[in-house]
Formats: C-alpha cells, sequence, structure tokens
C-alpha cells in the first residue's frame, strides 16, 4: 500500500527510531508498504519514519548502472553502518520528504552496513558510490538526521526560508 511520505517539519522525521525488532506480520507488511511508497514516488532510498513509522527498517533501490542494470530493491531491518573507508566525496542529494530542495552533502565513500533480512537473517553489505550514500542517507533518517542537517552553516542559514515553507 502506498503511503503518504511525511515532509520536513513532522516530529517523526527528528526522533530516534525504536527498534525494528523480530520479523512478523506486520514488519513484512511496512516493509511492502515501504517498497509500494518508494516504487511510486519514482526514489531510491525510503526509511520508515518517513510514512510515519518510527522503526529501523529502511528500503533501498539504487538508480541503474551505466550499464542500465538495475538491482532488486532490498529491505534492511535495523541497519547500522559499521565501517566507513574511502575519505570523504561531496555530491548533491536530495530528499522525498523535502522535495524541490538539493544540496552537496560530504559523505564517506564506501561502507559496510550490518543488517538484518525479513527473515531475521543478519547479513553485511560492501557498498560504494550512490549506494553507499543512499544508504547513509536513510539509515540517517532513523536517527532523526535530514541531509540538510549535514551542509555547511552558510548553505543551511540560506536554505531557513525556504524550509520554514514546509512548516506552514
Amino acid at each position: 500500500m502506498v503511503r503518504k511520505i511525511r515532509v520536513y517539519g513532522d516530529p517523526v522525521l527528528r526522533e530516534k527510531a525504536r527498534p525494528a525488532g523480530a520479523p512478523d506480520a506486520e514488519l513484512r507488511k511496512l516493509a511492502r508498504d515501504l517498497l509500494d511508497t518508494l516504487d511510486s514516488a519514482d526514489g531510491v532510498g525510503l526509511a520508515a519514519p518517513q510514512i510515519g513509522v518510527s522503526r529501523r527498517v529502511i528500503a533501498v533501490h539504487p538508480p541503474p548502472d551505466e550499464d542500465g542494470v538495475r538491482e532488486e530493491p532490498r529491505i534492511y531491518v535495523d541497519p547500522e553502518v559499521v565501517e566507513c573507508s574511502g575519505g570523504e566525496e561531496g555530491a548533491e542529494e536530495g530528499c522525498l520528504s523535502i522535495p524541490g530542495v538539493y544540496e552537496v552533502v560530504k559523505r564517506p565513500r564506501q561502507v559496510l552496513v550490518r543488517a538484518t533480512d525479513l527473515n531475521g537473517e543478519p547479513f553485511e553489505t560492501r557498498a560504494a558510490g550512490i549506494v553507499a550514500r543512499i544508504l547513509q542517507h536513510e539509515i540517517d533518517h532513523l536517527d532523526g538526521v535530514l541531509f540538510v542537517d549535514r551542509v555547511g552553516p552558510m548553505r543551511r542559514a540560506l536554505l531557513k526560508r525556504r524550509l520554514r515553507e514546509f512548516q506552514t
């Protein structure tokens, strides 16, 4: 089921999400809803708080690679970044919860993420480039951090008026 995406100013976006817990029917429904909503919004990543659910679950569906191949979407339950490497790189980011706003954000180039799947099985994903960026962006959502929090103070000051528009 496609759910409404919460926008900047909604308090759920600033909460630290609670652990997802053991896989059950409710968690599987949440995962389906995340994937349906992500697909409907034509996005590349979505966190449960963005659809109003304060649980540590994200959906990731990276864009096609240079050969036009697109990975299958993946659900990460209770994900955490356990290692960063490759230095930092700045790249433009946007967010389904802050439509129309794009800013350059510096993030580690490579990450190792540990999570569980919908069967409760642990797994690790080593990612670089855009996939690493998507994972970091979505895991930030689980901690109540938005990409605009990661821009410099000058850019953040310039964004203030635009961000206030979302709160009215």
